[in-house]
Parts: C-alpha cells; sequence; structure tokens
C-alpha cells in the first residue's frame, strides 16, 4: 500500500504554471479524492527566481531543472515552458529516472513527438498533451480514445484565438488588418512579437499533432503547408460577405479521398455563414471532426490563457498519477497506417481570385480562356469598372492547388491583366 504522497514537478512557473501551481494547492482535497492519493508540489523550475509569484510557495523554486528531473521520489513532470530545448532532454531525462511527463508544448511535439513517445514507451511512463491543442477544449483525448473505434476523415479547426480575433474584428468593424493587430496587442491576445500567430506557426504545430493523431501516422510540423493572414485585406472581407461567407485562419487536417494519404494545412479561407465554424467570434476555438461512424462533430471553447489551460494540464495529471497508482499507462503513440503526407499541389478546394485587369472588351475571354487551358473550371464572375479599370473576381469549382497555381501564374503573364490582388481558398461546403 502507498505510503506516500504522488509527486509533482513543475517546469516553468508563467501565466499557465503559476495557475497549476494554484490549482493543485486550493484543489487539493478534490485533487485526492479523484486520484486515490495525496498529490503535491515537489519542486518548481523557473529560469529567474527573484520573480514575484503570488501564491507560489518561494520554497519550492530552483534554477536547476534538471536536478529536479532527476530526482528520484518525482512521479509525474508538468512541462510548460515550451520551446525545443533544453525542454527536449529535460522531458527524456524525466523519463529515465521514471516520471510520465504532461506537456503544453506543442512546438516540441509537432517537431519530434515521435522521439518522445519512443522514450515513454521504453521506459514504461506516460507522455500526456491534451494542452498543447486548442487549451481547455478536449480533443486529444477524444480523438485518441473516443474515436479509436472509428475512421475520422477529417479535422478543420480555429486553433489560434489571437487569429480568430483580428479577423472576427476585421469581419465586424470592417477595420483593417493592422487596426485589428493592435486591438489583440492592447487587449493581451497578441504577443509583442505576433509572428508565430499571425504567420500561422502556431497553427501549424497543433494541425500536426492533430492530423498525427487522426489518421494514426506521423505528421511534423514541416508537413504541414502553412500561409499566415497578414495578407487578408478589408477587401477579402466583404467579397466574403457578398458570397455569404466569413473569413477564417483554418487548420485542415484530410484523409485522401482513395484513403492512401493525407494532407495538412494552415491558411485563410472563406467558409459558409451556415457552417457552425462561421460563428466562432473573438479569440475562441473550435474544431469540426468528420468520422465515418460519429458523423460530424465539433469541440468548442477558449484555446489559450492561465486556467483554460491549465485545466487541461491538471486533466493530464489526474490522469497520468492515477495510471501511476495502477502501475500501469495510458494510451501511446497510434502510428500504424505510416500513410504518407501529400504535397500541397494535390489539395483540391475552390478558390476566389480577384484581379485587376483593363476595363476594355475581351479581357474576360481571355481570363476565362486561361482557366479553362489549365483545367479549373469557373462557377461565377464578377466584374467592376471605373476609368478604365476593372475588378475582377472569379469563383472556381474544385481543383487541384497545383492547376489553380498554374493558372495564376498564366494570368500574371496576360498584357490585360495589371494585377493578382489577392487568392483565397473556399472551405466547408
Amino acid at each position: 500500500m502507498r505510503t506516500r504522497p504522488l509527486k509533482v514537478a513543475l517546469l516553468g512557473c508563467g501565466v499557465v504554471g503559476s495557475e497549476v501551481a494554484r490549482i493543485m494547492t486550493t484543489h487539493a482535497d478534490d485533487l485526492t479524492a479523484r486520484i486515490g492519493a495525496p498529490v503535491e508540489l515537489a519542486g518548481i523550475a523557473v529560469r529567474r527566481p527573484d520573480r514575484v509569484r503570488k501564491g507560489v510557495p518561494a520554497e519550492l523554486i530552483t534554477t536547476d531543472a534538471t536536478a529536479l528531473v532527476k530526482r528520484g521520489d518525482v512521479d509525474v513532470v508538468v512541462e510548460v515552458i515550451g520551446g525545443i530545448e533544453p525542454v527536449r532532454t529535460l522531458i527524456t531525462t524525466a523519463f529515465e529516472h521514471g516520471a510520465s511527463v504532461v506537456s503544453a508544448n506543442k512546438a516540441l511535439l509537432a517537431a519530434d513527438g515521435a522521439t518522445l513517445h519512443a522514450a515513454a514507451v521504453q521506459n514504461g511512463v506516460d507522455l500526456y498533451y491534451e494542452a498543447a491543442v486548442a487549451g481547455a477544449i478536449p480533443l486529444i483525448r477524444p480523438l485518441r480514445e473516443s474515436l479509436a473505434g472509428d475512421k475520422v476523415n477529417r479535422v478543420l479547426g480555429i486553433v489560434n484565438g489571437t487569429t480568430n480575433f483580428i479577423l472576427d474584428r476585421m469581419d465586424s468593424t470592417g477595420a483593417g488588418y493592422s487596426e485589428a493587430l493592435d486591438e489583440a496587442t492592447a487587449l493581451g491576445y497578441a504577443e509583442a512579437d505576433p509572428t508565430a500567430d499571425v504567420e500561422g506557426f502556431d497553427a501549424a504545430a497543433k494541425a500536426a499533432i492533430l492530423a498525427g493523431i487522426a489518421f494514426h501516422t506521423r505528421v511534423t510540423i514541416d508537413d504541414v503547408h502553412r500561409e499566415g493572414l497578414t495578407e487578408v485585406t478589408a477587401a477579402d472581407i466583404a467579397s466574403a460577405k457578398r458570397m455569404g461567407c466569413t473569413v477564417k485562419l483554418l487548420a485542415i487536417c484530410e484523409r485522401s479521398a482513395d484513403g492512401r494519404s493525407v494532407t495538412a494545412r494552415v491558411h485563410p479561407a472563406m467558409i459558409p455563414l451556415s457552417h457552425p465554424l462561421a460563428s466562432v467570434r473573438e479569440a475562441y476555438n473550435a474544431v469540426f471532426v468528420e468520422a465515418d461512424a460519429a458523423g460530424q462533430l465539433m469541440f468548442y471553447g477558449p484555446g489559450a490563457g492561465g486556467a483554460p489551460t491549465a485545466s487541461a494540464v491538471l486533466g493530464d495529471l489526474v490522469a497520468a498519477c492515477r495510471n501511476k497508482l495502477a502501475k500501469t499507462t495510458g494510451v501511446g503513440e497510434s502510428a500504424y497506417t505510416r500513410l504518407p503526407v501529400s504535397p500541397m499541389g494535390e489539395v483540391v478546394t475552390r478558390y476566389h481570385i480577384s484581379l485587376d485587369v483593363a476595363d476594355k472588351p475581351g479581357v474576360l475571354a481571355q481570363v476565362a480562356t486561361v482557366f479553362a487551358e489549365h483545367q479549373v473550371s469557373i462557377d461565377t464572375v464578377r466584374q467592376q469598372g471605373k476609368d478604365g479599370e476593372a475588378s475582377l473576381v472569379v469563383v472556381t469549382h474544385r481543383a487541384p492547388d497545383a492547376a489553380l497555381s498554374a493558372t495564376v501564374e498564366a494570368l500574371r503573364k496576360l498584357d490585360t491583366v495589371r494585377g493578382v490582388a489577392s487568392i483565397m481558398r473556399v472551405e466547408g461546403e
């Protein structure tokens, strides 16, 4: 019979880490009841020990993260530092010393999740990371466990709150990208350097993790096609409204029609207002899952922030601690399908193309001919002319991305086409 509490080492004590420490302290009795044994913090590794951390016991603070994870009495390590190194080494060291790990580190998991999973199995411990994708929203566990008997065909989601806030403001107020970003920064939704969010790196890491779990194959961030939203204009938003759509930065993971490959991509896209994701506002996240037997499922909630992310971390902590008591491990990596990741050129979808053209007879016929030559079928065309110039908006039927790219390159060479103002995919139909 166990006589000592389960001990937890916490790596990082910023917004999320401090909230984890607070909940572990204030909800200690509830956690004991749910786990079946007391759980307590063994130490907290930080970079800046002199920083004031309200409610965090000073005697637990250390700057020696390596020594902390090597302690023989630590049962679970909670990692909320982020980044690749030294975190990868700290996690594998924790495994080697018998500790399970709960991580919120999407960047590391998307880059080298296979290595971490293999190390966890080799040492007979758990690796949990619900908090790495979509904050408090239960998503990884449903995909990995609840849908384990089903076949997931598509995962379509808004997985970055900062970009959703920016696009929502552009849609609801008519603001430009820069204005919306400034508001997001002022409200604390965007970092001082928002590159990871607005250029799609954050969403791409999450897409890699989701694709790997959904399709039982290994997908890294290098496999994910990525486009940010910095080129989205007020004109794009207005054009989407005229089509009965809105613009969202989407993470899309799909199984091919023949089931022999998968794709993973992140980019802005127009989606119909009738689609459930169109109503996701502010900094919220939502993920739409399509499976053979379960049909269409949607997961919605706050995707970031100290308390929501800590909620996901604590859920994993409870699971890891229960497994420690039972001397077992939970569900690990499932990569048996070994499906290849197809290039973006093979993705098939619809497109919205805005062209600046000369306002004279025959232009539309020239443009239509280029689309036909590349076997991209046109659905609708809208043209507005003024003072010798015109705007031509073409919406296509479904076509391969490679065919659309070739079409656009040919259009740029036409004397009557003065510029390609924007290209945006149309999804969710």
